[in-house]
């Protein structure tokens, strides 16, 4: 990065996503109060006890930026009248005496996220004792005991800025102690939990709990190259048997015009159940290693609530953004912009640049992920004259045309598509 960047008075940022991000950044030790762009717009610079902070718009995909650094700090932008009331640009939240949520106000739609009387982000140990596969397996009963993690050692707001505002968490639990940082956002509707749990149990399970007033009996969750839709109920036989539902960088919960996503970093086991939509942190079995889990954790999930379906809110750049942070580096010769390869159509993502097995070419691995099939374009690096499309072997099976530096094509619902670079 540092070589990319080169010399400079600039901060150059670099974004490894195929699709152009408006994201938070972690600028290090930038000192600057704002930073200014090659089309003259300004960012104001939060600084922090994790390095400088901004929000970014426009990181282009699979590239770089280098913006200037600049004078003028901002207001932030976030009211609280005591510890547990917080008005943010989107979200009016309230707080319990355990720093629990009692309320978020979604001002932009004007309504209430949480089921009334319900609390959300509510941490819950559930006794876990499966009867075979103690380490791989939770059974359905798991739900009959448990504990709600309420011990409150410190609240305290950490931070107050034009970027965001953050409160800290501390509990403790039969030995266990949990901290978070809570981040709200002053540009993105994102409420990150940046956790840190010293875990001291065994046999037990944590979740994360978001009771969540939305009218639906399905929820769509990530998997490898696409995502799946399952119901909520236990109507069935085989819907009891999916309490526990398994699902990557995100899972959704929404009705016709509204809903919430569940983003996590590296947790993958989520239930939905009466509006309850839960992301299981930890699980702590004895067979066959008996102290599975007993160490420290460090791990973030996110609530995005959102407006539309996941597909119009963009749910799964939300996901890919809070996985692959955008990096950056204090230097670089400000106006500098870079793109290697960008798909033009939202629901075609570009997930993998490589170089081709056999040494010869580049490898562009992309796929659509909303189930439709879309008329698509991708810009392509300077020098690029012959594209191809491979399977997945990278066996040629027939040549694009390639016009004005970009190629077409139509990519199938939930195709895995290869192209093949020379």
């Amino acid at each position: 990065l540092d070589a990319l960047a080169g010399s400079g008075e600039g901060v150059t940022v670099f974004n490894t996503l195929g699709f152009d991000r408006d994201d938070v950044v972690t600028l290090g030790t930038c000192a600057a109060e704002a930073l200014e762009d090659d089309s003259g717009r300004r960012y104001p610079v939060q600084q922090t006890a994790d390095g400088a902070v901004a929000y970014l718009r426009g990181i282009p995909a699979k590239g770089y930026v280098t913006l200037k650094k600049t004078a003028g700090a901002a207001a932030s932008p976030f009211r609280r009248t005591d510890d547990h009331h917080l008005e943010t640009p989107f979200y009016s939240v309230v707080l319990d005496e355990a720093g629990r949520f009692v309320s978020i106000y979604d001002k932009e739609y004007a309504r209430e996220l949480l089921l009334p009387g319900r609390k959300g982000n509510a941490l819950r140990v559930y006794e876990d004792k499966p009867i075979y596969y103690d380490n791989w397996d939770i059974d359905r009963y798991y739900t009959e005991k448990s504990w709600d993690v309420d011990e409150l050692t410190g609240l305290c707001w950490i931070e107050d800025g034009p970027v965001r505002t953050t409160l800290e968490l501390r509990y403790g639990f039969c030995g266990c102690t949990f901290r978070q940082k809570i981040h709200f956002y002053a540009d993105t509707r994102r409420i990150d939990f940046e956790t840190t749990v010293d875990w001291k149990l065994h046999q037990h399970l944590l979740k994360a709990e978001f009771p969540v007033d939305i009218h639906t009996d399905e929820a769509t969750f990530d998997i490898q190259f696409g995502n799946v839709t399952r119901k909520t109920h236990a109507n069935t036989s085989w819907d009891k048997a999916r309490f526990e539902s398994c699902g990557q960088k995100w899972m959704d919960y929404s009705e016709g015009h509204y809903g919430v996503s569940l983003l996590n970093d590296c947790k993958y086991g989520h239930s939905v159940l009466n509006g309850v939509v839960a992301l299981t942190l930890l699980k702590s079995g004895v067979e066959p290693n008996p102290n599975t889990d007993v160490e420290t954790h460090v791990f973030t999930y996110s609530m995005y609530p959102h407006g539309e379906t996941w597909k119009q809110a963009g749910t799964v750049q939300e996901g890919y953004k809070l996985n692959v942070p955008a990096y950056a580096v204090d230097a670089g010769t400000p106006g500098r912009r870079y793109s290697f390869a960008k798909p033009d159509k939202a629901n075609v993502i570009l997930e993998t640049v490589k170089q081709a097995e056999n040494g010869d070419g580049v490898i562009l691995r992309l796929y659509e992920c909303e189930n439709a099939r879309t008329r698509t374009g991708v810009t392509l690096p300077e020098g690029v004259t012959h594209v191809y499309v491979a399977n997945l072997l990278e066996e040629i099976q027939e040549e694009l045309p390639v016009c004005q530096g970009r190629v077409n094509f139509t990519i199938k619902p939930y195709e895995i598509l290869t192209l093949l670079l020379r």
